[in-house]
């Protein structure tokens, strides 16, 4: 090692630096860009659907089930259900309860491969 290869550049301590408060105003500055280059899609509809599970079934069971009647899926209590928009898998999730409705919160979003 030659003499020239210690030298190591200190920071500057007395350089201002940002605060938080600027961090997140140039968060939200970056938040409210990328919104408003979505602004033109807002208003496409998609269909969403929450997937709790499959069953096969033959036609003539089918046309026998009536109110009250059990239907077993391919789940078990507790695991995450599919959440699909326009048919192509986005999200897993669970089912909740809000107020007197149901819901689904997402607990994972599905990363799609690009073709």
């Amino acid at each position: 090692m030659s003499e020239n290869d210690t030298d190591v550049p200190l920071p500057d301590l007395n350089a201002e630096t940002q605060s938080f408060d600027d961090v997140n105003t140039i968060e939200d500055e970056t938040n409210s860009r990328i919104a408003s280059d979505l602004e033109a899609v807002f208003d496409v509809p998609v269909q969403v659907s929450a997937v709790l599970g499959r069953s096969k079934m033959d036609v003539s069971d089918l046309l026998k089930l009536g109110p009250g009647t059990v239907l077993e899926l391919d789940r078990r209590v507790g695991e995450a259900i599919d959440i699909y928009v326009n048919n192509r898998l986005v999200a897993r999730g669970e089912v909740v309860l809000v107020e007197d409705k149901l819901g689904v919160t997402m607990t994972e979003i599905i990363k799609a491969e690009r073709a």
